[in-house]
């Protein structure tokens, strides 16, 4: 069996009045691709949001590799540079050229060697095909571009698990593919991966498991095959008939 990274018990998050998470139970296992699908306003962005703790739980655990990061006295930024985050909109530094946003985490929150967070840097940035861009400054770079040289800043922290907010949701549909080549390609070297997506057929190509939430709850998981083919739940097959039509 495979180690559990992730084991998240009872997770709710409400904004005011509004419970966005309702007692929500997943585990991420090592080397698990995990997809996250949904309407629109399910709970999936907050989900993420939560479990990286850009949100703040409203209650719940979050147990990474057996500890709750929830409890007093948790050292949250040692947990936060375990888990790498890729969002819809890059983030990228954009006075800064594709190398040095790719060194300057490394070297600040890491506190690594430049040379070796270089090195490492430069590593994944060709693994992403992107290394021939190094000088360039992001408005020199397409959304796809750019996409994979965020990719590529996540992965140069080594993190134990990889989390994608839509990350293709703000490109250009000719650049979808690349993006989702080299997601695929990073699934398939053994990366635990957390993805949010409305890209139905790589969700189903690529994730060991895929998780249905609709209105804070997860409403079904099981296989891509159990939820694509043979779902159970009346609101899953209503979901991908209506996304299947789109």
């Amino acid at each position: 069996m495979s180690e559990i990274v992730l084991d998240i018990k009872n997770l709710k998050k409400s904004f005011g009045q509004n419970e966005v998470l309702k007692d929500i139970h997943m585990t991420v296992a090592s080397g698990e691709v995990i997809s996250i699908i949904g309407s629109s306003g399910s709970g999936k962005s907050t989900l993420l949001r939560s479990i990286n703790l850009l949100e703040q739980p409203t209650s719940g655990e979050i147990l990474y590799k057996g500890e709750n990061v929830l409890q007093k006295g948790y050292d949250l930024n040692k947990y936060r540079t375990h888990l790498g985050m890729v969002f819809q909109s890059f983030n990228l530094f954009n006075n800064l050229d594709v190398l040095e946003n790719v060194i300057v985490a490394q070297t600040t929150v890491l506190k690594r060697q430049r040379a070796e967070a270089k090195q490492i840097a430069l590593e994944n940035l060709t693994a992403v095909g992107m290394d021939k861009f190094v000088n360039a400054k992001p408005s020199q770079l397409s959304g796809g571009q750019k996409q994979r040289v965020a990719i590529a800043r996540a992965l140069s922290m080594n993190p134990d698990v990889l989390l994608f907010d839509e990350p293709t949701s703000a490109l250009d549909p000719e650049m979808v593919g690349e993006v989702l080549k080299t997601m695929q390609e990073l699934a398939e070297s053994g990366l635990t991966m957390v993805i949010v997506t409305h890209e139905m057929a790589f969700a189903r190509e690529v994730s060991d498991r895929v998780i249905f939430m609709d209105k804070g709850v997860v409403a079904e998981s099981g296989t891509p095959e159990e939820i694509f083919v043979n779902p159970k739940e009346e609101r899953t097959k209503e979901f991908l008939t209506r996304f299947l039509q789109d």
